[in-house]
């Protein structure tokens, strides 16, 4: 039978959220000896939950509940209560991630010294340096099965769809395109299965081939005795005592009972949406406008990546279904050269999208009727896609607000998911855009199309790291600055998006901030 801890033992840390940040947290600390709780919001699966249906899959794993899309973005017209595509569920969404490891590069954690200031941008640098999160980024590597040096997996065979794109991208002059690194096994790794390229990397893994904290760190933290994970459970505020010293998360259970488990440190992982939402939702007469938010941040800078589609109909069939969902990324825009009209860089990455998703996403706002897109759908095996992934400026107006009087299933204030993009980003998204349209073109594309935005899996920023107190919400350590035993444990802590999928980054701090915690509490700091 699993460990329980009782709800008045105050000795555990409660970790709200169980994917890449508080999964991997939950068993770096279990590891160490520290007792945590883990609350996930949503059930639990089984491997065999996991099934290759695009929207099957969607509807049984998907964040659902009620969101409202704002902002000045077509996404707001074709998915108003769906601004972003994550999972709920214990594993979070590293069930629905496409495996994509990669690190920031160095000048990504100080862009403000390497341009200054942009108006209409809230530029900072990280509080911290690649050169100290690099240590991480080896171990987070190491754990995850990342293909590559610091592991000795090989790199994905190129599919074909990635074979097309590469071709035309060496035509252009590009040089670094490379099928990885991926966490997803080349070979058997970890007690995981290789990859059998079927293809559904966002649907979850049948195979356990894609690391997840769903069938990896959170069953080996259960194991060690030190962990407790209660699905179903439903962070509802965190409560505090006249330090102002977080002592309790209360939440609602699979019945709908409200809960409270007292706690002697609250990590939140919730993602970009949910952590800034409960952290307002937990205001009291001490913290009147929530919980860390002297400085005004919590909620603010809200990135997603400055991101586009672009879809290639070919000559002969390229059936781009076959093989990773990501299977092949090319890196040389990602480069910081002002010369291009524009500061940050991006990646280009090779993407497929099954029959149904792509028939949805390419025509969200008609539905898909009229002669044009028959006749591209009746194409589908001739289809090629690539995927921008760019640097997205945090502005201080994009973030996550409480509606006044919109309540969800749990009586909390639905949250308001504002997005606007920066004159950059659509510079950016410009180039990015017409530099993939190049690259079919090389190869003797029929005809090149864009896709419409989808909702984003790339939420970061929203309570971010700072060396000042009033610039931001955490330290270098995750911690928050105006309760020395709250942290936050996921992507929103991040100062800036990079050109990189955030997800190896998640995990490189979630690593750091165990050892950080463990220390702390070993010398009764916490």
């Amino acid at each position: 039978m699993s460990t329980r801890f009782e709800h008045d033992d105050d000795g555990v840390v409660v970790i709200i959220g169980s994917g890449a940040g508080g999964g991997t947290l939950a068993h770096a600390l279990a590891r160490k000896g520290v007792k945590s709780v883990v609350l996930e919001a949503g059930k639990r699966y089984a491997m065999e939950d996991i099934e290759n249906d695009e929207w099957a899959m969607f509807e049984k794993i998907s964040w659902l509940d009620e969101r409202i899309t704002a902002g000045p973005r077509q996404l707001t017209e074709t998915f108003p209560n769906l601004p972003a595509w994550i999972v709920k569920g214990v594993g979070g969404s590293t069930i629905h991630w496409a495996g994509v490891a990669l690190r920031f590069q160095p000048h990504e954690f100080r862009l403000h010294s390497e341009v200054g200031d942009i108006a209409g941008a809230n530029l900072l640098d990280w509080p911290i340096s690649y050169d100290e999160l690099e240590p991480y980024y080896v171990q987070a590597e190491r754990h995850m099965g990342v293909t590559g040096e610091v592991t000795g997996m090989p790199l994905h065979d190129w599919n074909n769809n990635f074979i097309v794109l590469a071709e035309g991208a060496r035509r252009m002059g590009y040089e670094k395109l490379r099928a990885g690194p991926m966490a997803i096994n080349t070979r058997p790794y970890d007690d995981r299965s290789q990859c059998m390229q079927a293809g559904f990397c966002m649907q979850g893994c049948r195979f356990g081939a894609k690391w997840s904290t769903m069938y990896t760190d959170i069953p080996r933290a259960e194991a060690t005795g030190y962990c407790e994970v209660r699905p179903n459970a439903m962070a509802l505020t965190i409560e505090h005592d006249e330090r102002g010293r977080a002592n309790a998360v209360v939440y609602a259970d699979a019945e709908g009972n409200v809960q409270r488990q007292r706690a002697r440190a609250v990590c939140v992982a919730g993602n970009s949406i949910e952590s800034p939402r409960l952290l307002l939702n937990s205001h009291s007469s001490l913290f009147p406008d929530g919980l860390a938010n002297s400085s005004g941040q919590v909620g603010r800078n809200y990135m997603t990546h400055a991101t586009a589609c672009v879809f290639a109909e070919m000559p002969k069939p390229v059936n781009m279904h076959r093989g990773t969902t990501f299977a092949g990324i090319i890196s040389d825009e990602a480069r910081l050269d002002r010369s291009r009209g524009f500061v940050g860089g991006y990646t280009l990455e090779v993407m497929s999208l099954g029959l149904p998703f792509f028939a949805k996403f390419m025509d969200p706002a008609n539905g898909g009727w009229g002669r044009d897109y028959a006749a591209i759908l009746e194409k589908y095996d001739h289809l090629s896609g690539v995927w921008i992934c760019g640097e997205d400026l945090p502005m201080e107006q994009n973030g996550i607000n409480l509606h006044d009087t919109r309540k969800d299933q749990y009586g909390l204030p639905v949250p308001i998911v504002y997005k606007g993009d920066h004159p950059n980003d659509e510079a950016l998204r410009r180039h990015g855009q017409q530099q993939a349209r190049s690259c079919y073109d090389a190869v003797g594309a029929v005809r090149v199309f864009d896709v419409p935005d989808f909702p984003t899996s790339h939420n970061v920023g929203t309570n971010r790291m700072s060396a000042r107190a009033e610039d931001g919400v955490v330290n270098k350590w995750g911690q928050t600055h105006d309760i020395d035993n709250l942290f936050v444990s996921d992507g929103s802590q991040f100062t800036s998006s990079g050109a990189e999928n955030p997800t190896l980054t998640i995990v490189a701090l979630a690593l750091r901030q165990a050892d950080h915690i463990a220390e702390r509490m070993s010398r009764g700091e916490l």
